[in-house]
């Protein structure tokens, strides 16, 4: 269920309270939501799974993303997270894209290599192409 995409992030399409001790078992120590509430009338609500993360002893952090598109506040806030986590990560959404995509815009502001952001992406199965030109900017600016 999660696809690793870095030595240690994973993201995953919507998790319910139970795959919280997965990802504790595997490592992870802070748990990103990237899913705004309401999405779906299917979806584990983020205050369940910030309180089972809490009572498994994992960081939660929600840094929800709706089909508008990304913020800057937003990329810093994904930034901001990643660089505070001091073990394995695991962000979610409905199917994993958006973390990807919001991760690979934090990679790229904090100028990561964008060619081997997009091969790790790939390789767990997601394309970073529609933020592409957004990343080469935030690369940019990262100098």
């Amino acid at each position: 269920m999660f696809r690793q995409i870095s030595d240690r992030v994973w993201a995953s399409p919507q998790i319910g309270v139970a795959e919280v001790a997965a990802a504790a078992a595997q490592g992870v120590t802070l748990i990103i939501n990237n899913r705004p509430e309401g999405e779906s009338d299917d979806q584990t609500p983020g205050e369940a799974i910030e309180a089972a993360a809490r009572a498994a002893g994992l960081a939660y952090v929600a840094i929800p993303v709706t089909h508008a598109g990304f913020s800057q506040s937003q990329v810093s806030a994904m930034r901001d997270a990643l660089q505070g986590a001091q073990g394995g990560i695991l962000a979610y959404c409905r199917s994993g894209t958006r973390s990807t995509l919001l991760w690979s815009l934090a990679q790229a502001s904090m100028g990561a290599d964008l060619e081997a952001v997009t091969a790790q992406a790939s390789a767990a199965g997601y394309d970073v192409s529609p933020v592409r030109p957004l990343m080469d900017m935030l690369a940019a600016q990262a100098g």
